[in-house]
């Protein structure tokens, strides 16, 4: 007889321990869900703005403006990526939060100063994209709890 012919019933728990465990397991759990949900939500908005600020600095500059944005924009999306892996892994194993990330930001700045094609501005306005996404993501959960705790 093998594990896969039986049918397996979950034991309660037996003690008060055993029961907080499974409280934790399930919170963390819950919490974890809540986060991929959130990181979801702010990459859409990040790479919704990405797409509105480059065809509006093309527009209105050059395409070697827009493009030197774009070279940021990506290299914040990158980070960004970065920071929730960094809380993804602070969520499952308790560990410190790296600081290496920076040092995209650090390496592309030092490149566009050495390069005559890019320019800093641009490309540091394009990676504070996310944070504008950020800020429109508070300004907006600010509203909507606002909106409900008035009814």
């Amino acid at each position: 007889m093998s594990l896969s012919d039986e049918s397996i019933n979950p034991t309660p728990p037996t003690t008060q321990e055993d029961a907080q465990s499974g409280f934790e397991d399930t919170e963390r759990a819950s919490s974890m869900q809540e986060f991929y949900q959130l990181y979801k939500e702010l990459s859409l908005i990040t790479l919704v703005l990405t797409g509105i600020i480059f065809i509006s600095v093309f527009f209105f500059y050059s395409l070697n403006i827009a493009l030197n944005y774009l070279i940021g924009a990506c290299t914040g999306v990158i980070y960004w990526r970065m920071l929730a892996k960094d809380v993804e892994r602070l969520g499952r194993e308790k560990q410190q939060l790296s600081k290496t990330r920076l040092a995209l930001l650090v390496v592309l700045i030092l490149v566009a100063s050495r390069w005559n094609q890019l320019h800093i501005l641009p490309i540091f306005l394009g990676f504070l994209t996310y944070k504008a996404a950020l800020i429109i993501y508070v300004v907006r959960v600010a509203f909507v709890s606002d909106s409900s705790n008035r009814r």
